[in-house]
């Protein structure tokens, strides 16, 4: 059996135990609202973690390129409380439009 394989079953038990573990924890631990608030905002943090990373980042270096600009005039959008439809496009066209110009 080689090593990749060892790391895949290996990683599928420990995912496995995981699993198995959150079902058997009792419910009291899983209402009590300090746990719902942090329980709401991992996602939030994951997401915004994924963006900086993708933004920001390029085969591990740092750079600043077109991406960052889209992700401010997003950010700006969003600030004025635009819809989701507009933030995403005004990002796009402009990171392309800085692409395409540069």
């Amino acid at each position: 059996m080689s090593a990749m394989w060892v790391g895949v079953l290996g990683t599928s038990a420990i995912a496995f135990i995981l699993k198995f573990m959150g079902h058997s924890i009792p419910e009291k631990y899983l209402t009590n609202p300090r746990m719902l608030r942090i329980n709401t905002l991992i996602p939030i943090a994951l997401l915004s973690a994924l963006v900086g990373v993708q933004t920001l980042t390029d085969k591990g270096k740092w750079i600043i390129d077109q991406r960052l600009a889209g992700v401010c005039v997003a950010l700006i959008a969003l600030r004025l409380k635009a819809p989701y439809f507009v933030v995403v496009i005004s990002a796009a066209l402009t990171s392309a439009l800085i692409y395409r110009f540069k």
